[in-house]
């Protein structure tokens, strides 16, 4: 017969791989918008009244980034990029000619992974090893972080903390990854999102996501940015928008 202290380790050995589990993957639930917009505004992209901050991720991309450039100089506009550092090595004069255009850079990771099994270490190492490539390439510290697939982990949320960056994700996105993506779709989709003070987010490279559908990203530009001005709105960088509000970790402390 077990010893009732042995029966008591062994089930706790048990279950703490589920509590780890649990604490790893539970500030995920941030990725679902309702939650998102309640509880932590500031992780939104909420911002000030009266302006939009406009984001891409997953560059940069020699064959698609410099056009996105091209079109955000032709609408007077300039947004943040959250790039990741394997691309940022790669195409250093792209990240630089990015930055001499008037636009920001924020870290997407290194990679566009997955993050389901915990990996703290992992993570700050990547964050910080993206966090040095910007600089050094750019001559920029990046101020944002924002996760692969937006799956805020709390090793990945620790990460970015650690590197001084501020997590955010988005209040309206155009979802424009997919095959079925157009022009039309993407504008009716950011649109039926966006709020005064809102954070977009697109994607100016498809290695991630369908081939080609960047273009239907680069085709809804000019009438999401003006029917944003038509409704008295600037758009910007996110530098410019400066979320506010609770993030994830202080509403998951009771706001202190």
């Amino acid at each position: 017969m077990v010893p009732r202290s042995g029966r008591v380790w062994r089930k706790a050995a048990l279950l703490l791989p589920a509590g780890i589990a649990a604490a790893h993957i539970a500030p995920a639930a941030t990725w679902l918008p309702g939650v998102r917009l309640l509880l932590c505004p500031r992780l939104s992209g909420a911002g000030p009244s009266r302006h939009i901050a406009l984001t891409f991720d997953d560059g940069p991309d020699p064959a698609s980034t410099p056009r996105f450039l091209d079109a955000l100089d032709a609408l007077g506009v300039r947004a943040t990029f959250f790039v990741l550092g394997e691309h940022v090595v790669r195409h250093p004069g792209l990240v630089r000619e990015t930055v001499r255009r008037g636009h920001e850079l924020a870290v997407h990771g290194w990679t566009h992974d997955r993050p389901w099994r915990p990996a703290p270490a992992r993570d700050a190492e990547e964050v910080a090893r993206t966090v040095r490539a910007v600089h050094d390439i750019s001559g920029h510290r990046p101020q944002w972080y924002r996760p692969p697939y937006g799956i805020l982990t709390s090793g990945r949320w620790l990460a970015a903390r650690r590197s001084g960056l501020r997590p955010v994700l988005w209040s309206a996105w155009g979802k424009d990854w997919t095959a079925d993506a157009t022009p039309a779709s993407v504008r009716a989709l950011v649109a039926a999102d966006l709020r005064d003070g809102g954070t977009v987010l697109l994607h100016d490279s498809d290695r991630v996501a369908a081939p080609g559908c960047w273009r239907s990203t680069l085709g809804a530009l000019p009438a999401l940015v003006e029917g944003c001005r038509e409704a008295g709105l600037t758009v910007g960088p996110l530098r410019d928008h400066e979320p506010t509000g609770p993030t994830a970790a202080s509403a998951a402390a009771g706001g202190r």
